[in-house]
């Protein structure tokens, strides 16, 4: 301070102004040094406290910061000129010493009332800007404001930051320098971060990669090359390279299935092998097309017979341990009742051994009228679909040719009225034929076909249930009579010859067995089934729970007339499961089977045994394929409106017996 007591300002010092105005005043010495109030730290000396040459010193009783005429001016300048001239920016200066400006750029007006008019510490002022414009520079208009809009809004970097680095903004790292940039600056990718954002990176150049040039190449390549086999497009393809059923979703014996319950002794005292076995455990099942790997449930009307209702894939399902056959007045296609029928044709095919069903009957046995049936048919014939039977059912004759194979077995007498055998073994050369040189049929074995009977003449009030086993077999016997001699009734107390012997359709060798009342509507459960043997020598033995009923040797249906051997089936043969009703097979009384719907025929469980030496699960077995012919006529055998082979728009194949042609 000096005398008058006033504070005294740091000196101006100017730096290349251009303008010759008051820029430098000497410096003092470091003992008489002081702080300007309002400027909080040291002011900086930028020279020693020697006085330079050229500038003298002049002392004053006072203090004004812009008191020009007591300072001389400097005769050197600390940086060269500019070399134009324009709007000085402001600079960076220490915040520590800054004034708040009544000019300051943070005030909304200009005050020419301002009581500081130090605009030198304004934000980005610099200790050797003057804010006046260079014209006025050196003027004691102290009171006028000379603040521009050019000044206010400047926001160049400061000059004098190259002289005071230490003046830096603190939001601006680029100008803050120091010795340890370098480390700052260095660009580490193993980091967590690091690593994130490049294997982000890679991940999606590689997507890219993949969709725009991996993807269309593979599908290109895909598009051009060729299947080895033909089976690589279908997966139900079936070859000889392949075995039989290798689409299979579960494996042919379930497991389920007990095991004192995988074999069984046959009349023969054989020991048979579990082969297939289905227990219906799992409830839920559907067996709609495509549903299950074995089974299907048909959507027909079984035309053939004149059933009274319609198969519905919906009336089909398991629960409660068994699988269920439904009958209930419900209308359907024009029919008023509805029920459902399972089929395993073309899934599951067996040759030879034992078929065995464990059933509880529908309804009552003491009323007659439903037609429950398990049964059995060669493959190349489609149940319910009566043009691929035409020719085809119920046949099972010999590799010869002779008047059995002829239309109406060439008989005018009306023993037949079948179309003839359409797949002979004497087709000629070229004729649409599965096995050239064999007989090839759908012959049709019954285990059950349940009705009700009266077990003494003349008793109308008390009905049994009843129990017929058949063999369909065609060409036909005189009279529709085999051999008798070889037909066997194991036990003439409750089985018998049936009195139906067959008609112009069919030669039926048929036994009836009494039942038991109680083996209906899921008190209680039956095993039915057969035994066979398939061949010219082979026989069929029936049975009811553990006690075999009859059988029919293969004498019985020896050459007799003019027709040949009709043989046990060699065919692949399906299972039928069903549950109908028509006036074909009895007498319907509606009123008292209103009373029982609706009813269910209930299966506990389905098994096939065979021979450990002759076992064949299998539609195409050696010699007898039959789903390439199927696949042949697709169209046919799904189709259940066509009822003739000449409606499908195939010619009946040739054979020599009757066109004269050579095999």
């Amino acid at each position: 301070m000096d005398g008058s007591g006033a504070p005294k300002r740091p000196p101006h010092i100017t730096v290349n102004s251009g303008s010759g105005g008051n820029l430098i005043e000497s410096m003092r010495s470091a003992s008489s040094a002081s702080s300007v109030p309002g400027t909080p730290g040291a002011s900086r000396n930028l020279l020693t406290s020697t006085t330079r040459p050229g500038t003298a010193r002049t002392h004053t009783g006072q203090s004004s910061l812009y008191a020009t005429p007591e300072i001389a001016a400097s005769a050197e300048m600390l940086l060269p000129p500019a070399k134009a001239r324009g709007p000085r920016p402001y600079s960076d200066f220490d915040n520590s010493s800054r004034n708040v400006s009544g000019m300051s750029s943070r005030r909304t007006s200009f005050d020419s009332e301002s009581a500081s008019r130090d605009s030198r510490y304004s934000p980005f002022a610099s200790p050797f800007d003057d804010s006046r414009a260079p014209s006025r520079a050196g003027s004691d208009d102290d009171n006028v404001n000379t603040q521009t809009v050019s000044e206010k809004y400047n926001i160049m970097p400061s000059a004098g930051l190259l002289l005071f680095p230490e003046d830096v903004e603190k939001d601006d790292w680029l100008h803050n320098p120091g010795p340890n940039d370098n480390d700052r600056e260095k660009c580490d990718i193993f980091t967590k971060r690091g690593m994130t954002n490049v294997g982000g990176l890679m991940f999606v150049t590689v997507g890219l990669l993949v969709l725009f040039i991996a993807y269309p190449i593979l599908t290109a390549v895909k598009a051009v090359a060729p299947p080895r086999t033909e089976c690589e497009i279908n997966a139900n393809c079936l070859t000889d390279q392949a075995p039989a059923m290798k689409n299979l979703k579960l494996t042919l014996i379930d497991p389920a299935t007990p095991d004192a319950e995988r074999t069984r002794t046959n009349k023969d005292g054989k020991t048979l092998k579990l082969v297939f076995s289905d227990e219906f455990n799992t409830a839920g099942r559907t067996f709609y097309d495509g549903d299950d790997p074995y089974f299907q449930g048909v959507d027909i009307w079984y035309g053939v017979t004149q059933d009274m209702e319609w198969y519905d894939p919906d009336a089909v399902s398991t629960g409660n341990g068994t699988l269920n056959l439904k009958m209930d007045a419900f209308q359907s296609h024009n029919l008023n009742y509805r029920s459902g029928m399972l089929q395993s044709w073309n899934k599951l095919c067996f040759k030879g051994g034992r078929l065995e069903a464990s059933i509880s009957l529908p309804g009552r046995g003491d009323t007659q009228g439903f037609w429950p049936g398990f049964w059995a048919m060669g493959n190349l014939g489609r149940p319910g679909y009566p043009a691929t039977t035409d020719g085809l059912w119920p046949y099972s004759y010999w590799d010869k040719c002779d008047a059995g194979i002829t239309a109406n077995q060439s008989a005018p007498d009306g023993i037949s009225l079948l179309p003839g055998m359409r797949l002979p073994a004497c087709t000629c050369a070229g004729e649409d034929h599965p096995t050239p040189g064999k007989s090839r049929s759908a012959p049709e074995i019954d285990a059950l076909e349940a009705s009700s009977g009266f077990i003494g003449p003349g008793q109308y009030d008390l009905a049994v249930g009843t129990a017929s086993q058949s063999f369909q077999a065609a060409p036909f016997d005189i009279f529709y009579q085999p051999d008798y001699e070889y037909l066997e009734i194991y036990d003439k107390q409750i089985t018998g010859m049936n009195v139906y012997r067959g008609g112009p359709y069919q030669e039926a060798l048929s036994a009836v067995t009494w039942l038991n009342n109680e083996w209906y509507d899921g008190a209680a459960y039956q095993k039915y089934g057969f035994e066979y043997t398939p061949g010219s020598t082979g026989n069929i033995d029936w049975f009811v729970g553990d006690q075999y009923t009859y059988k029919m040797d293969h004498r019985a249906l020896r050459p007799n007339g003019n027709i040949g051997q009709r043989i046990t089936p060699e065919e692949p043969m399906t299972i039928i499961a069903n549950f109908g009703m028509s006036m074909s097979f009895a007498q319907v009384f509606l009123p008292n089977l209103a009373k029982l719907m609706p009813a269910t025929m209930r299966i506990d469980y389905i098994r096939i045994y065979q021979d450990p030496d002759a076992i064949s699960v299998s539609c195409d077995p050696p010699g007898y394929a039959t789903t390439p012919y199927i696949k042949k006529h697709a169209a046919v055998y799904n189709n259940p409106n066509l009822t003739l082979w000449s409606q499908t728009g195939n010619t009946w194949p040739k054979n020599t017996l009757v066109n004269g042609c050579s095999a």
